[in-house]
């Protein structure tokens, strides 16, 4: 499911993601800009993947109080997991950051070891650094 709306509902976006993520997505009509872009992301949330807006992403962190775990992060770090909760790969965070796949990846890691996400066989890190990102750190 796709929603495309012409104003943040902070709420809504919440109510959406808070189930199930997969196969979910909330853009903004005014921002959808490329239709590449837009043929991808409907491929994403097809393929069970989600995509939200980066104005989405920034209301749903600043509703929540600034003092976080996410305030560990440093700038770079919080742009790659900004990134990672938009379902993009380190591959494509890459690009979209014109760097190395291994700075991606040393980031991430980064992320993970910041946010106190140590690796275990019945969870998926990546999955917990976006959720901690999009409850804006609690």
């Amino acid at each position: 499911m796709l929603l495309l709306s012409q104003h943040v509902q902070v709420g809504g976006a919440l109510d959406l993601f808070t189930a199930d993520a997969g196969g979910l997505g909330y853009l903004l009509k005014d921002r959808i800009i490329e239709i590449d872009d837009f043929l991808a992301s409907i491929r994403r949330i097809a393929a069970g993947g989600s995509v939200l807006d980066p104005i989405v992403i920034r209301a749903l962190v600043e509703r929540r109080a600034p003092a976080s775990a996410l305030a560990a992060l440093s700038e770079r770090e919080r742009d790659v997991l900004g990134l990672m909760a938009q379902g993009l790969s380190n591959t494509a965070i890459a690009a979209r950051l014109v760097v190395g796949l291994r700075t991606v990846e040393t980031h991430v890691a980064s992320v993970f070891t910041r946010l106190g996400l140590l690796p275990t066989p019945d969870e998926h890190r990546r999955v917990r650094a976006v959720v901690t990102y999009l409850n804006g750190g609690d």
